[in-house]
């Protein structure tokens, strides 16, 4: 172990987006990063941790890190303190209205919300449950931007209606952005951003445990046994040992799942519109034919962006390619639900095929990702036609669901927010039509 002290000299102190790039930077690191401030301790990944040390002017940092490259990690966090705590220009505040929200947005957004200094996000926040759609656009009334997650609906006639309020940013705190009218959006000059990565680990260590779950019938076994049932009828599974692994789509998230992948010691193929050499060189994957891998792929990971039109992604998994799949293949996926044809998937469960499908998110999933329903008659045909076998796994569009992600995404959302009220570039957030 080994450990650096760092004196505070910002006159603001150690406020929420400083604690924002710390955090980020101690969640990339192999090292295992622990602050301390008098007699308080902060895991250096944790960015609400951080806030709790109230290090002020003068206050000394014991910054020690543990495994992995220690000096590299030390000199990169007195990097990003000292790039951090400079001094700022002061803005105007950005009014933002937020839509959909729910307990774990007020405590990250909230938070950083907070932190109106100058180099702070200098946002206020108005926090709105509802789900932001044509209906409920008029509540943005009086903001400069709005903040709307996957399950919101920001069609040409929303857009127009943000536009009369004098909305001039909309902010997605998720990757994906097929939900808005990017046309639109275009023509009455309202910039869109999202949150192209937060935590890819989240995301495919989700989607392996839940392939797991489904593979080996865990859902079902826990159930079995809180009946007092210890029969192991109807919970076979497969071993993922010696198999192949296909990937679609090597993005981030993509190539944290093959590494996984590769750790089960699986051989590892992949497809991608835009093949990175550089996962080959590594040894990592080999890229082969999207009909190569559903041929030969034991296990299939989804996780391409959905793209509609022609050349698009738009059910990439339909009755064709299901068809050239093995009848013990195990699906995942945590992409995007437009992926896959539905009804295509259900057909071919009826027909015994596919050892374990496990779904994070499906078409149809809409109007029950993100509400209670428990006490409800479940009237979503497609939920329900998908629930009743055995060997598929729903959860509810949740794969993105760690501390780690949470902060990254409201910390991305709000630097957004802060780059627009500047006039500064949106980089790679900006979404285009």
């Amino acid at each position: 172990m080994k450990t650096i002290t760092y004196t505070v000299t910002n006159p603001t102190g150690i406020h929420a987006r400083p604690a924002a790039f710390l955090a980020q930077a101690c969640v990339d690191m192999s090292s295992q990063i622990t602050i301390r401030c008098g007699d308080k301790v902060a895991s250096g990944n944790n960015v609400l941790q951080i806030l709790g040390l109230h290090a002020g002017q003068g206050s000394v940092l014991e910054i020690s890190a543990e495994g992995g490259d220690e000096e590299a990690s030390l000199e990169r966090i007195r990097q990003v303190l000292v790039e951090r705590l400079k001094q700022y220009k002061t803005y105007d505040t950005i009014k933002i209205a937020f839509f959909g929200t729910k307990d774990y947005d007020r405590l990250f957004f909230g938070e950083l919300a907070n932190d109106r200094t100058a180099g702070g996000y200098n946002c206020e926040i108005r926090f709105f449950s509802t789900r932001f759609t044509p209906e409920t656009a008029y509540l943005a009334k009086g903001s400069d931007a709005i903040c709307i997650f996957v399950n919101d609906e920001c069609p040409k006639e929303a857009v127009q209606i943000l536009q009369e309020c004098g909305v001039h940013l909309i902010l997605l705190r998720c990757a994906g952005f097929n939900n808005v009218d990017l046309e639109a959006a275009r023509a009455c000059g309202i910039a869109v951003a999202r949150v192209p990565a937060y935590s890819p680990y989240a995301v495919a260590e989700h989607a392996m445990a839940i392939l797991m779950t489904a593979n080996r019938r865990l859902h079902k076994a826990v159930n079995k046994v809180r009946d007092n049932n210890f029969s192991l009828s109807g919970l076979l599974g497969l071993d993922l040992h010696n198999k192949v692994a296909g990937i679609v789509g090597t993005g981030k998230i993509g190539v944290c799942m093959a590494r996984i992948c590769k750790g089960f010691g699986m051989t590892v193929i992949a497809w991608d519109a835009y093949p990175n050499q550089a996962l080959v060189d590594e040894g990592l994957l080999r890229y082969v034919e999207k009909d190569e891998l559903f041929e030969r792929a034991d296990l299939i990971s989804l996780h391409a962006p959905l793209i509609m039109g022609e050349g698009g992604t738009y059910h990439l998994i339909d009755a064709r390619a299901i068809s050239l799949m093995k009848d013990t293949a195990m699906l995942v996926n945590t992409a995007r639900g437009g992926l896959i044809d539905t009804e295509a998937l259900i057909d071919a469960l009826k027909h015994s095929k596919f050892h374990a499908v496990a779904l994070d998110v499906y078409e149809g999933e809409d109007e029950n990702v993100y509400t209670d329903h428990s006490l409800d008659f479940l009237d979503n045909d497609v939920t329900a036609r998908l629930q009743m076998f055995p060997n598929v796994v729903l959860t509810s569009h949740q794969a993105f669901f760690t501390r780690e992600a949470l902060q990254a995404i409201a910390a991305e959302t709000l630097e957004s927010a802060r780059n627009f009220n500047e006039g500064k570039p949106l980089g790679a957030s900006e979404c285009r039509a």
